[in-house]
């Protein structure tokens, strides 16, 4: 396995991590994920751990806790082995005070975290969503006062905008609180908004990316493909909605040219889909997730070996897309690619 720093920060992380989403598998969203219990869990761990697979991704919204728990009860005995990284901020009830990242939210979260994993301290702690109507100066010092209570040990966001994050990371300079290291983001093949704006600011800023939904939401399995109905079993039929939306010509320019590598190297349409995430600028993390412990072993697959330069190109082309204003004049225009080499804008 490989290891990588987390953006600017000290941390290093495995290039592959493990979304504990599937585990626990409780209401409409996280039922169609999967329902891993605990003993289907430690061996996804061990599984993980014999691949050099050190951190796991979760968050208190995944199956209202029950992921956090079914991930605790798999690490006992192996705490000092992993990285946990976990998610607060969106709703967990009804109240006033179930959501957002307010000072007692996030303390009392942290805390419900800690009792749910069984353990003392979160390797990374990340905010789920931005909250609007806390300021950013709030969320930062608390956040501060977790870690020199020792209960969190690095920061970080998940679906932030650039400018949440850029007001975030000045706050946090102007009053020496700890800055985000990471942010997790939606990024794939047939995905690539967060390369408008956001990688760009996480080269500036040293915001390491841990890549979310890596086969997009589901699309880049393998068994989607052009003039075939969907899948009986892809999850798709119970999830499209909440997911990131995809036009289907989009989806299977992509995909042909995925079978194409996949009849060139051998490997599988999904492990050519991570592999070229591996390869892009300020991606620190790609989390996989499983529903089994084969297709776990597929996914671990991504890893070990390199897409070649005209794969690479021929994949880059097939999923580009034209960006928005303002983006765009840096992309095409001589005048505006000028004062941002590729160095800057990838």
């Amino acid at each position: 396995m490989e290891y990588r720093q987390l953006g600017a920060s000290g941390l290093k992380v495995p290039a592959l991590s493990f979304g504990a989403g599937t585990f626990g598998g409780q209401g409409p969203l996280f039922g169609a994920w999967g329902s891993t219990d605990a003993a289907e869990a430690r061996r996804m761990v061990d599984i993980c751990l014999e691949a050099g697979i050190t951190m796991f991704d979760t968050a208190d919204v995944y199956s209202a806790g029950a992921s956090e728990e079914v991930l605790g009860e798999a690490i006992k005995g192996r705490r000092d082995q992993i990285l946990i990284s976990t998610k607060t901020s969106l709703p967990m009830g009804e109240g006033p005070g179930d959501a957002g990242s307010s000072r007692s939210r996030l303390i009392r979260a942290t805390d419900d975290a800690l009792r749910r994993l069984g353990t003392d301290y979160i390797d990374l702690f990340q905010m789920h969503a931005f909250d609007a109507a806390t300021p950013v100066e709030e969320v930062l010092s608390t956040l501060d006062q977790l870690v020199r209570a020792g209960k969190i040990r690095y920061t970080g966001v998940s679906n932030f905008s650039g400018w949440h994050l850029m007001k975030s990371l000045a706050a946090a300079d102007r009053h020496g609180y700890p800055r985000y290291v990471a942010h997790q983001v939606y990024y794939s093949l047939v995905g690539r908004d967060y390369e408008w704006e956001l990688m760009p600011l996480g080269l500036d800023q040293g915001v390491g990316a841990l890549v979310w939904s890596p086969l997009g939401w589901g699309r880049l399995t393998g068994k989607v493909r052009r003039g075939r109905p969907l899948p009986a079993g892809s999850r798709l039929h119970r999830t499209a909605e909440y997911g990131p939306p995809v036009a289907d010509d989009h989806l299977y320019r992509v995909v042909d040219v995925l079978d194409e590598i996949a009849e060139e190297t051998g490997r599988t349409v999904p492990q050519i889909a991570i592999n070229w995430l591996l390869r892009r600028p300020t991606v620190s993390s790609v989390i996989i997730g499983a529903r089994d412990e084969a297709q776990l072993r597929e996914n671990i697959g991504a890893i070990g070996w390199t897409l070649t330069p005209d794969q690479l190109t021929r994949l880059n082309e097939a999923s580009a897309k034209a960006a928005p204003y303002p983006y765009f004049p840096y992309e095409r225009q001589q005048p505006f690619t000028r004062l941002n080499p590729p160095a800057v804008l990838p």
